[in-house]
């Protein structure tokens, strides 16, 4: 019996990228600026726009506020996912936990906001579910894809500054 959960230890836990179907980490996009739009649902004005509110937010508190949409979650759920990226990318000063990623997985119907630890006092669950529900979604209802990811967008800017 030990054997046995040795070797699926092993399998699941040490070498889980020798084992077919199960990868240590999703594929991750580059992270190419504020705005990652790996999904390409946003307008190139939208993109520009927000950049710039992103970059001013950033001069000024110095937290850092990245906007990504997915094309895929690759299986993982949207808290998973989003965690180990904010991880991979490094988002936020390291010392503060300052980083905030706004993320966005329209062909699965998720969105959700992760918050470095350094920032979950400001931008909290509760807030956070406030704004999914209230500014982002009924816009993505709607079809806007622009719309909700600006009305996000500009409601954490708000918070965070």
């Amino acid at each position: 019996m030990r054997l046995a959960a040795a070797i699926l230890a092993f399998f699941f836990l040490i070498a889980p990228g020798l084992v077919p179907g199960v990868s240590a980490a999703p594929n991750f996009p580059a992270l190419t600026g504020r705005v990652v739009d790996d999904a390409h649902i946003l307008s190139d004005t939208t993109k520009q726009d927000m950049t710039q509110k992103l970059a001013a937010l950033e001069a000024k508190t110095s937290r850092q506020l990245i906007v990504v949409t997915l094309p895929s979650l690759q299986g993982y759920e949207i808290s998973d996912y989003g965690y180990q990226l904010g991880r991979a990318w490094g988002i936020g000063q390291a010392k503060l936990n300052n980083g905030v990623l706004f993320i966005i997985a329209p062909n699965e119907h998720r969105t959700r906001i992760e918050v470095g630890y350094g920032l979950e006092p400001i931008v909290t669950d509760a807030l956070s579910s406030i704004i999914i529900q209230t500014k982002v979604l009924p816009a993505f209802r709607k079809g806007d894809f622009n719309a909700g990811v600006v009305a996000g967008t500009d409601a954490l800017i708000e918070q965070l500054s």
